[in-house]
């Protein structure tokens, strides 16, 4: 079972791609009726470097990441 939860929150992501060019990994683009977005590709991991260095050049701090219950990102 994987360790980290990873969630884009589609209603703060503003579609810049910094996270897909940061972590292709685990973040692509869609298309949604807003323009693209970003989504997780893995809403799990057990490798917390890549998604947390994405979620740190988000500028609007779309990505949040999750141990269990707490917090990191």
């Amino acid at each position: 079972m994987a360790k980290f939860k990873i969630h884009v929150d589609q209603e703060t992501c503003i579609g810049c791609g910094a996270c897909t060019a940061t972590c292709p990994d685990h973040f692509e683009m869609q298309e949604t009726a807003n323009g693209d977005r970003a989504r997780e590709k893995k809403a799990e991991t057990d490798d917390l470097a890549c998604a947390k260095d994405a979620a740190e050049v988000c500028p609007v701090n779309a990505i949040h990441i999750k141990e269990g219950e707490k917090k990191i990102i």
